[in-house]
């Protein structure tokens, strides 16, 4: 556990020292939910329905832009092959990046969701559980997202194979976060949405170690 911890601050140094990787996410979705009232008006009703569905979907196609990187960098000097014969198992190091991929995406959009849930007339009832949704459902996309990057490792064009075997994957996520969002606004229990996220959290979090790092050995070979 000590050596993937130390796997998870070196991930975060590397992502600060590439400030690029660290604020294209982040500028992507403010740019893209900004873009919202430009396109569909000002009209205070119309964008308070359409704020959870637009949070959720820039912010799960911002996820998409730091995820090719995951795992390229060390496969191409050498440092995955370095892991993968490490006494560390490999599940654990996909697991260490992939707690690293979410301080740097999920969590700044945790954290400016709610500036821009205003903007777009989010109802005030619905920000404690858009909160809960992006804290439970963006390690969701990391996870799902790390499994897509194993697979297409090595690839040619990865990018584009990446998001084509990703987004049909993130779309339960984006419907029960949204679903959640709307029934608190609504005055409706949104606990039955929030458990669905919570039980696609665990999941992964058992399935998606192992489904990954099967995915790199074979890459490896």
């Amino acid at each position: 556990m000590s050596a993937a911890f130390a796997l998870f601050l070196h991930d975060l140094k590397l992502q600060f020292r590439h400030g690029s990787d660290l604020v294209a996410p982040l500028a992507f979705f403010v740019l893209a939910v900004l873009m919202v009232p430009l396109g569909v008006g000002p009209e205070p009703n119309l964008l308070a329905r359409l704020a959870p569905g637009m949070l959720w979907i820039t912010a799960l196609l911002a996820t998409l832009l730091a995820l090719d990187r995951l795992f390229q960098r060390d496969f191409e000097d050498g440092t995955l092959d370095l892991l993968a014969l490490a006494p560390m198992p490999l599940e654990l190091t996909v697991l260490a990046k992939v707690a690293a991929h979410w301080v740097t995406t999920g969590l700044p959009f945790m954290v400016i969701a709610p500036i821009l849930g205003v903007m777009l007339h989010l109802d005030n009832a619905s920000f404690v559980t858009l909160e809960i949704s992006l804290l439970i459902g963006t390690p969701v996309l990391s996870m799902i997202g790390a499994f897509g990057a194993a697979v297409t490792l090595g690839a040619r064009r990865g990018g584009a194979l990446l998001a084509l075997l990703v987004l049909p994957l993130y779309v339960p996520i984006l419907i029960f976060a949204t679903s959640a969002i709307g029934a608190a606004g609504e005055g409706l229990s949104s606990r039955p949405h929030l458990l669905l996220l919570a039980s696609f959290f665990a999941g992964g979090i058992v399935l998606v170690p192992f489904a990954a790092a099967a995915a790199l050995r074979n890459a490896l070979e």
